[in-house]
Order: C-alpha cells, then structure tokens, then sequence
C-alpha cells in the first residue's frame, strides 16, 4: 500500500458536478444484524455453545447476554415482514456455526439448517435478497477449548462448516461473506480482553489473525465448490467483510507519523495486503515480531488467503486520531506491538458510545481501497450510530441524531460514487435494537427499536426515512427536525486528548 496520507480528504477529489444525489439503478439497499446480537433462542435447535454465551455469562458485557436478545429465532416471521414493509432490497444476516454444528465439528444440526432454510426461503418470497455472513465473531465454545483462533486446525474445521451451509442453501443465495471484521475477533478477542474469548495474549492475536485470514481463503474455496451455478445466471458473489479506520495523526511530527504508521498497519493494511495482495506488510510484520514469534505465518498460506473474491465489504464507523505519548498504551492492547499510541478525541459531536460523527472518513476508506488496491467490487455492509433513543408521547421514536447521521454517510457514499468508486450497496446497521456485545444493551444501533422486556418493535424516525430513500433511490433530505443537535464539525484535527484506549468494538461491527 502507499504511504499513509497524513492529509485526509474532507471533500471530493475530483470537480465532478453532484447531482440530486441519486444511486446507480442496480445499487443495493439493505439492512444487516448478526446471529448472536439478535436470535436469542440458545436452547433451540440443539445449538451449542459459543464463546459469546461463555463470555456474557462469566459477567462481561455489561452483565447482558445475548440468551434472548431480539428473540429474532422466534419472531422470524414477523422481522422479514417488517423488512418488507420497509422496502428491503437486501437483508445481510449471519449464521450462528454452534446452532448449525454444535460442537464446531463432526455432527450437523438439522433443524439448525432448517431455521436458516425457511429464513431464505422467507426472505425471498418477500423479494429480499439474503445476503449470508458465515462468521460474525460466535465461535463454539468446543474450538475455543481446543485452542481457538490461536489453532490452525480452526481454519480447516471452517473451511468444512462453510460447506455444510452451502450444500444446504447454496441453490438460493447468491451473495456470500466468509468472515465479518476479523480485526475485532483477533485484536478484540485474543490481543485485548473486551470481545470474547478475551484472552488478553498479543502473541495469541498475530496467530488468530493468520487463522482467520486463512479460514476466509479455505471459505473461499468451499464456497466456489459448493454453491452451484446455472447457465445464463450471475454465480456466486463471494467476499469477506473488514472494518477499516482512516488514521488521522495529531501533528506531522516524526513521532506523531510513526503511530499513525503502527496503527493504520494494524487496522487496515494487515487485513487488505494478504486478501488483496497476497502477501503481509513487511513494516506490520516487524512490529509484530516485538510481541510473537509469528510462527503462525506460513508463506505458502499466502495463496490460498489471496484467492480472487468478487466483492468487499466495508463497516465504517469513524477515523482513529492518534499521536505518540509515552506510556499511554493500555495492557491488555487491541494494538499488539503498536506502544506508546494514544488515542484522541476529535472536534465532533459523538455519538452516545463516545464515536465522533466523520461522515468523510467512509469516503476516504473507499477511495483508498479502490485506488491503492485492484479491489473488487465494493458495498458498504455496516453503517450506523448509536443514539439515545426514547418514546415519544406521541409513540413514535423520533432519532433525529441517527436520521442525519446516516444521510450524511450516504452522501459520502454518493461522492465516492462519483469519483469513479464501484460501490454497489449500502446496508444499515442496524435492523434492529440487539445485543451490542461488550456494551450489551445500553447502546441503540437500530433502526428499529426493540422493547426488550415486550420485544415489541417500533420502526423509528429514521426506518421511515430509509424506506424513502430506497423507493427514491436516492439521498432524500432529511426533515428540518431531523437536523442533528450540537455544534457543526468544524475541523478534521484532533483537539483534546481522551482516555488513551479508544473505546472499541464493532457493532456488528
């Protein structure tokens, strides 16, 4: 990859005039959850357990688990409806590997399969197209006790779970992701002690990612195997979802661009250089070799870790601000051989888990894949914001904040559009009020509350936005009430230091 700019863009790089805002008339629209932050049903379908019900119970998250969550196992039925009546193009979900192979390995779960079965078959009679992620981050417990993402046999007992899945609805899904944001399950599970199994192990992590990276390529390969093709008919799109974070340093001093460097190299190059390039970050690497022997990385992997995808998902949230500072590395570090980085907070108006609001963080993340890389298509799988979200007297939920957040994100989307980016959908993150892992249930991504005590849903301000937006298919202005609340953004420079460990996760992220 070029050399990190430390200048980043904060408006289109080129004078192509703007239209009304309107997308390519194939763009998808969609929404995304995930298994464990909205099932619920763990006693259902003989599923085993995942290494989230281990972590939840053992008092993490926020004392929350995700046993009942949305209880979408149950209510299936009802969310595909509510998809529908918001006009859903596209629905990304993902599978839970313990409801369908309870132990990771060996026997199969039928009535597993059966539930993702009449989840397909249910979205497309509504006309949604499924969109399945294989892994978002619910490992059974089973691998976990045999070593995890820390064992290459881990990758190989993947590799067999993606088959199964395929032998059961690869006659009916089209679009596929192997892994979703393997940097959280590495850095956030293994390196640092916030995502399950949270293990707290730097060496640990470097080997989880090598295994994780290479469970996507044996994916890959399972999944081109076993999902079948019909002459005359589009095949199988397959691609993995990652998470970048355009990394702003605090001063262009030589400090200042080497912790940009570390972080940039662990959030975003470690994850695109093998996928896309097939090959690590030589600098990367080095800074790894200060915290593991990186034994894990086996150079003939390379090939399989590199195998041609036909898209790639982004999750974008917000940039990292950065800067040197001696001793603020927090231990445990989701940063392995990254010391001495803190992170800072920039001049915006957060949203209610501490992320500052950058709209034109996702136009530089799609820039730079689409320029620094020969990237395939493009989709935005994740964008979203958590907001205080109550009810109003009139029973509506009027998340004016969330409604001008993701207007905001879709026009840098149209931008990058514009700009000659092939991006080919955007999904909401997310349907739904979940479990939002290490936060549990006191932060809202939805765009459609959930009553955890009822489980009754509201599609709130922002759902009946969205709904506007695809039948327009295009960036439709929010109302004035929606306008967001606080001061405008007004520089792109960090302005005050905050706690030097960000607060980190990912949503579904």
């Amino acid at each position: 990859m070029s050399d990190l700019d430390t200048s980043p863009q904060t408006a289109p790089r080129s004078a192509t005039p703007r239209n009304d805002g309107r997308f390519p008339p194939d763009f998808v629209w969609g929404a995304a959850t995930s298994a464990y932050q909205i099932e619920g049903g763990i006693d259902l379908d003989g599923r085993g357990p995942s290494i989230w019900d281990t972590f939840s119970a053992s008092g993490h998250a926020r004392g929350d688990t995700g046993a009942i969550a949305a209880d979408h196992r149950r209510r299936m039925v009802g969310d595909v409806d509510l998809m529908a009546d918001l006009g859903l193009a596209a629905y990304r979900f993902s599978i839970a590997w313990p409801r369908v192979q309870p132990s990771g390995a060996g026997p199969v779960s039928e009535a597993g399969l059966d539930f993702y079965r009449a989840l397909v078959d249910e979205l497309l009679a509504h006309g949604i197209e499924p969109v399945v992620t294989l892994y978002h981050w619910d490992l059974p417990q089973a691998l976990e006790d045999g070593g995890g993402w820390v064992a290459r046999d881990t990758a190989a007992r993947f590799a067999d779970y993606a088959a199964i899945v395929a032998d059961a609805i690869g006659d009916r899904v089209r679009r596929w992701t192997t892994i979703n944001e393997p940097w959280c399950a590495a850095m956030l599970g293994y390196a640092a002690d916030v995502h399950a199994p949270g293990r707290g192990d730097p060496a640990a992590a470097v080997a989880a990612t090598h295994h994780l990276l290479l469970a996507h390529g044996l994916a890959v390969d399972a999944l081109r195997a076993g999902v079948p093709t019909t002459p005359g008919t589009a095949g199988p799109e397959i691609g993995i979802t990652l998470n970048p974070y355009p990394v702003v340093p605090a001063t262009g001093s030589e400090a200042d661009l080497d912790a940009a460097r570390r972080i940039d190299g662990i959030a975003n190059r470690l994850w695109y250089d093998p996928v896309l390039r097939g090959e690590y970050p030589a600098d990367v690497l080095a800074d790894l070799a200060t915290v593991s022997d990186l034994s894990a990385l086996r150079a003939d992997d390379l090939a399989v870790i590199s195998r041609p995808i036909d898209a790639l998902g982004l999750n974008y949230y917000r940039r990292h601000h950065v800067r040197h500072e001696p001793g603020a590395s927090a231990s445990p570090s989701p940063w392995p051989g990254s010391p001495d980085v803190a992170f800072l907070d920039p001049a915006r108006t957060p949203t209610s888990n501490g992320w500052a609001v950058e709209p034109r963080g996702l136009y530089e993340a799609l820039v730079r894949v689409s320029d620094d890389y020969d990237a395939p298509p493009l989709y935005v799988h994740e964008n979203g914001g958590a907001f205080p979200d109550d009810v109003a007297a009139d029973g509506a939920v009027h998340d004016r904040d969330r409604l001008a957040f993701l207007a905001d994100h879709l026009r840098a989307c149209h931008d990058a559009l514009a700009d000659g980016v092939d991006l080919r959908g955007f999904f909401v993150w997310s349907l739904l009020d979940n479990f939002e892992w290490a936060e549990g249930y006191r932060q809202r991504f939805g765009i459609v509350r959930v009553d955890f005590a009822t489980q009754e849903r509201t599609p709130k301000d922002s759902a009946l936005w969205y709904r506007e937006v695809v039948r327009a298919h295009r960036v439709v202005d929010p109302p004035a009430s929606a306008e967001p609340a606080g001061p405008a953004p007004t520089a792109d420079r960090p302005t005050s230091s905050s706690a030097t460990r960000p607060r980190d996760r990912g949503p579904g992220t």
